[in-house]
């Protein structure tokens, strides 16, 4: 399994302060490339539908000196996450979690175009 990430614990403590219960720490998932593992796993029970909400969270810290390098590494992880959850969890909805002054300083800017690609994965 690989490391986690020095912000695991800060996101996994948020999301269960937010009425998430963590089910997976961390998710499997297994594809034609191998076993993976996504960060955590979560659902929350929406009390006016009665049905559960589920998620997946990778989790990065953008530490390293090339912001896009880090960018294009998280990026293929997610493509490959979201590939394999389709196939397995179709109902489960994966999010990428950065801290928010990378978010603000990186993924806000147009090279990224975040929020293009992002829906587009999101709607594969």
């Amino acid at each position: 399994m690989p490391a986690r990430d020095i912000f695991h614990n800060a996101v996994k403590k948020g999301l269960e302060k937010e009425g998430w219960k963590i089910t997976h720490d961390p998710l499997p998932v297994s594809f034609e490339l191998g076993d993976m593992y996504i960060d955590l796993g979560a659902e929350r029970i929406l009390a006016a539908e009665r049905e559960g909400e589920k998620i997946a969270v990778e989790i990065k810290s953008f530490f390293k000196t090339s912001a896009i390098s880090e960018f294009h590494t998280a990026l293929g992880q997610f493509i490959n996450y979201r590939l394999a959850l389709f196939e397995q969890e179709p109902d489960r909805t994966l999010y990428l979690a950065v801290p928010i002054d990378t978010y603000t300083s990186f993924f806000t800017i147009r090279l990224t175009g975040l929020t293009q690609l992002a829906q587009a994965i999101a709607k594969f």
